[in-house]
Parts: structure tokens; sequence; C-alpha cells
């Protein structure tokens, strides 16, 4: 059961980290075709809330990995 749970875990975060990485490159590619002026700063702030999302996802998946290995010590010495 926690290897089935480890699983998707591990793959849903690949999947939310692929979908994060497509979106801010699409957002800078939109960023360099439009035309510039006042859009700019409002693209500049998606771009940091994608950023920032992103670091707060690598924490979360850090946090995760590390409760799983927690929990597999703890059944390894039961």
């Amino acid at each position: 059961m926690l290897s089935i749970i480890t699983v998707s875990i591990v793959f849903g975060s690949l999947i939310a980290l692929a979908t994060l990485i497509c979106g801010t490159i699409v957002v800078i590619l939109k960023t360099r075709k439009g035309p510039r002026g006042a859009g700019d700063s409002e693209e500049a702030r998606i771009i940091q809330e994608l950023y920032q999302n992103l670091e707060r996802m690598e924490e979360r998946i850090e946090s995760l990995e590390t409760i799983l290995a927690t929990n597999q010590k703890k059944e390894s010495e039961q």
C-alpha cells in the first residue's frame, strides 16, 4: 500500500512540475512575441508567481520524501 502511495506522489509531483515548467515556457515565449509596454509588468509578475509556486512545490516534494523515508524506516524497524 505504501509503495502505491509513494509512486502516486512521485508521478503526481513530476506531472505538476512538468506542467509548471511548460506554463513558464509558454509565458516567456508570449512575452517575447507580444507588444512591449504596460503589459510587461503584469507578465513579469506572472512569471515571478510561477517561479515562486515552483519553489513551493519543490519544498513540498522534499517534505513528502522526508515523510515517506521516515515511514519506511519505522516500518523496517518493526
